[in-house]
């Protein structure tokens, strides 16, 4: 059984991820689409969190504000103890490639790399050395269950195994915040739990905080919280039962 837990949010400083009156609307001409309509969010560090709701009820768009992405028309944010309000594009841009992993629905690997280059472009863009870098991505192929597709290239790889890059890719720096978007749309009912118990796995055991778009109710048992998004808003707040994992293994 899940309980409503909306008023138990943790404070800005308690938080990885937090947000406070957040509007966002399309404008195209004289046409404005509201989109996120005074959105509060608080993610404790170290927590698991989904953004649940139907198509159009701005969750992609609160994760892109989130993910530095986007920029709200109004509120606060604030990630990984940075407050986003004033950040000039090259802040923003450093706090993406240093402070948060990203996994995205459609993958975004480069198919002209190879998969262990790929997961190490994280680590490039940041300059490390490259016997580190290199030794870090296969670490995280090991972790992945991949390292003997290490040479391999994209399109060799079933969807399910993009996917595992994928996560390998968003944490091989690292980063303390990992957003994800729609990390199962792509995959089958298999294998997108056992996207979801790799993706748990690998972010709980190093403390990592992540918050995921989805609208696949059967993985909702890998979060601990699940926000329900309508209309712009957050409607409800569920706190999942903290045996839940246990009480579904095998399902």
């Amino acid at each position: 059984m899940t309980v409503d837990r909306a008023t138990d949010a943790p404070r800005a400083e308690d938080s990885a991820v937090w947000a406070e009156g957040v509007h966002k609307a399309y404008r195209a001409g004289a046409t404005v689409t509201p989109v996120l309509c005074g959105v509060d969010l608080a993610v404790r560090r170290g927590e698991c969190v989904f953004l649940a709701g139907p198509s159009g009820s701005g969750k992609t768009t609160l994760l892109s504000i989130l993910g530095c992405i986007l920029s709200a028309d109004r509120g606060r944010v604030r990630v990984a103890d940075e407050e986003l309000a004033g950040l000039d594009e090259p802040r923003r841009a450093a706090l993406r490639r240093h402070r948060i992993g990203f996994v995205f629905q459609r993958f975004h690997l480069i198919r002209g790399l190879s998969v262990l280059d790929n997961v190490r472009v994280p680590l490039v863009l940041r300059a490390a050395p490259p016997d580190a870098a290199r030794r870090r991505a296969l670490d995280l192929l090991d972790a992945v269950g991949l390292a003997d597709m290490a040479r391999s290239h994209p399109r060799n790889l079933s969807a399910g195994q993009c996917q595992r890059v994928a996560i390998a890719r968003a944490l091989v720096a690292d980063p303390p915040v990992i957003l994800a978007d729609e990390p199962t749309a792509s995959l089958d009912a298999v294998s997108g739990q056992e996207t979801m118990e790799l993706f748990h796995r690998l972010t709980a055991q190093d403390g990592k905080t992540a918050v995921v778009v989805t609208h696949d109710p059967r993985i909702f048992r890998y979060a601990d919280r699940v926000f329900h998004l309508d209309g712009g808003r957050i409607v409800r707040t569920e706190q999942q039962p903290s045996d839940a994992l246990a009480c579904t293994a095998g399902v």
